[in-house]
C-alpha cells in the first residue's frame, strides 16, 4: 500500500514539474496568436467545405521549415487554431477543383481573421501539344540536300 501511494505522488510531482515547465516554455516563446480562417469561393462568396488549410512555419531568411499542420473547414468554410507564436507563417489552402492557394503572412495580433478567396482552375498547357501559335519541327518539309 505504501507503494502505490509513493507511486503515485511521484506521477503528481513529475505531472505537476512538467506543467510548470510547459507553462514556462509557452512564456519563453513570447506572445501567441488565435486564427480564424474563414475559406470561400471567389466567384460568388460561397464557403468551400473540407479544404485544407496548411500552415507551415517560415524561417528569419524566408525559407519554409520542416514540419506543419493541416487543418480542414468545416460546412461554413471556417476553422481555427489558438496558440499559434508571432512571426511569419506560410499558409496554403488546398481543395478539389480549385486553384491551390499560398501566401505568406506575419502573425503580429492577438487574434486574426484571414480570409481565403479560391479561384477556379485556370487553362493549363503541355509542352508536348500543339497549341497552333507553334509549328511542329515534323511538319516542314524536309532540308534539301545539296550536291558536293
Amino acid at each position: 500500500m505504501k507503494k502505490r501511494v509513493s507511486i503515485v505522488m511521484a506521477a503528481v510531482i513529475v505531472l505537476a514539474v512538467g506543467m510548470i515547465g510547459l507553462a514556462q516554455a509557452q512564456d519563453d516563446e513570447g506572445p501567441m496568436s488565435d486564427l480564424r480562417f474563414v475559406v470561400v469561393r471567389d466567384y460568388n462568396g460561397k464557403p468551400v467545405r473540407n479544404a485544407a488549410v496548411v500552415l507551415h512555419p517560415v524561417n528569419k531568411k524566408g525559407k519554409q521549415s520542416r514540419g506543419g499542420l493541416e487543418l480542414k473547414t468545416d460546412n461554413d468554410g471556417r476553422t481555427n487554431i489558438d496558440g499559434i507564436p508571432y512571426g511569419p507563417l506560410r499558409i496554403q489552402v488546398l481543395a478539389p477543383g480549385f486553384q491551390t492557394f499560398g501566401e505568406d503572412y506575419q502573425i503580429n495580433k492577438p487574434e486574426m481573421v484571414i480570409t481565403v478567396k479560391l479561384k477556379r482552375p485556370g487553362g493549363q498547357y503541355s509542352v508536348y501539344e500543339n497549341h497552333g501559335d507553334a509549328k511542329k519541327t515534323d511538319d516542314k518539309k524536309p532540308a534539301e540536300q545539296k550536291p558536293q
